[in-house]
């Protein structure tokens, strides 16, 4: 497999990225199909929950999509420092081509709001799982 990797680290909290083009489910409706695993790792010293997410979208032709939300996949984990979180999700593109970037939005113990930056990344069919 050849893994593009890409991180980020915000208020100590870490991002990594790792996008994978799924050749066996591109052009399905049209359709490019990438799936990508994002680690988050809490490297400050207290516990924090993600409570939101906010994506930006591009696909080749600069078409950009955001998509927001409460928590990932579902959920809304709490992290303990030193403790990560790791899923899996997909972007459906009508190109071949594009790019990701967000944020998540965490809260920690004193209950203080604050943003951490998804890097941007991109989807590109290099990135493929053999």
């Amino acid at each position: 497999m050849m893994e593009n990797t890409y991180r980020q680290t915000t208020h100590n909290i870490e991002v990594e990225v790792v996008p994978i083009f799924v050749p066996d489910q591109t052009q399905f409706n049209d359709k490019h199909l990438y799936t990508y695993n994002v680690s988050i790792t809490n490297h400050s010293s207290s516990t924090c929950q993600l409570l939101r997410r906010h994506w930006i979208i591009m696909d080749g032709n600069g078409n950009k999509e955001e998509v927001q939300g409460d928590g990932v996949i579902g959920e809304q984990p709490s992290l303990a420092p030193s403790e990560n979180f790791q899923y899996s999700s997909f972007c459906p593109l009508s190109t071949p081509t594009g790019n990701m970037r967000g944020a998540f939005t965490f809260v920690d113990a004193e209950n203080n709001e604050f943003e951490v930056k998804v890097p941007l990344f991109f989807l590109r069919q290099d990135a493929i799982l053999q």
